[in-house]
């Protein structure tokens, strides 16, 4: 594949042995549809499904190199860098394990506060596939950012529980002091990697912990072959990031994507 190219590049002394991109081969796609992560009519199949391996520092301050994701191919050496930048950074994550190892299950990973990206499944309250069906989408440290789903007579229902901790009174985010592992820190590394959509700007529901891209680009990037999908995605990216510079100079200019979810 295209994309195993760009492992050499990224690969250093300090990563584990294991490649830094990797992707699925038969066992592994067979686990994954085991699992129910993977099914029919999925968006993507294995064959576009890449393994995105990182370090990162925990909530104790300690590097971990077993950080994983999956994510589409296209797209995949920009998230290693993403997630190599965060490290950097040392923006913990509390872990970050592939959602087979929950059988696909969202809930037991949010209630884990575990990292994760791609899942074959509904958008939360159902409808069409959820951009993480894509390999494109990623929700971050979910006890620090948790999902909020306005419920009957006010109430709001909070996913999971304990990122109540992470919301003031009347069950919001706005003002609420910035404390280490949310969202809020890390919404521009995000979007340079065309992750520009972010779930803490939508009105209803808000989720905090997740990045994605527009609809309309996954669609098109799922649809195209690895090697075409790729080099629409640069253009994608260089145009964005072309466009955040001239907004420096130009207050009105718009730059992000703001597909609905």
């Amino acid at each position: 594949m295209f994309v195993r190219l760009f492992s050499l590049l990224l690969t250093t002394a300090a990563l584990p042995a294991a490649p830094a991109l990797a992707a699925l081969d038969q066992p592994a796609c067979e686990r994954l549809k085991a699992s129910r992560v993977l099914r029919k009519q999925a968006p993507v199949g294995c064959d576009r499904l890449t393994v995105v391996r990182f370090p990162y520092i925990d909530f104790s301050g300690a590097k971990r190199d077993d950080g994983e994701l999956m994510v589409l191919d296209a797209v995949a050496p920009e998230v290693s860098q993403l997630f190599h930048a965060l490290h950097r950074r040392r923006f913990p994550l509390a872990q970050a394990r592939l959602i087979d190892h929950y059988g696909g299950d969202d809930e037991a990973s949010m209630r884990d506060n575990n990292t994760s990206a791609f899942n074959q499944r509904a958008v939360t309250g159902g409808g069409p596939p959820s951009l993480h069906a894509y390999g494109l989408a990623i929700d971050i440290n979910p006890a620090q950012n948790p999902f909020l789903q306005p419920g009957d007579n006010g109430t709001v229902r909070v996913s999971p529980p304990a990122g109540a901790a992470y919301l003031n009174r009347r069950a919001a985010r706005p003002g609420k002091p910035p404390r280490s592992g949310m969202a809020e820190d890390v919404i521009g590394l995000f979007a340079a990697a065309g992750f520009t959509v972010w779930g803490g700007d939508w009105d209803t529901p808000l989720d905090y912990q997740h990045f994605q891209f527009s609809r309309e680009l996954a669609q098109r990037l799922a649809a195209l072959p690895e090697r075409e999908a790729r080099q629409l995605y640069l253009r994608q990216i260089k145009a964005y990031r072309n466009c955040l510079g001239e907004r420096r100079s130009n207050a009105g200019t718009a730059c992000a994507f703001t597909q609905a979810p």
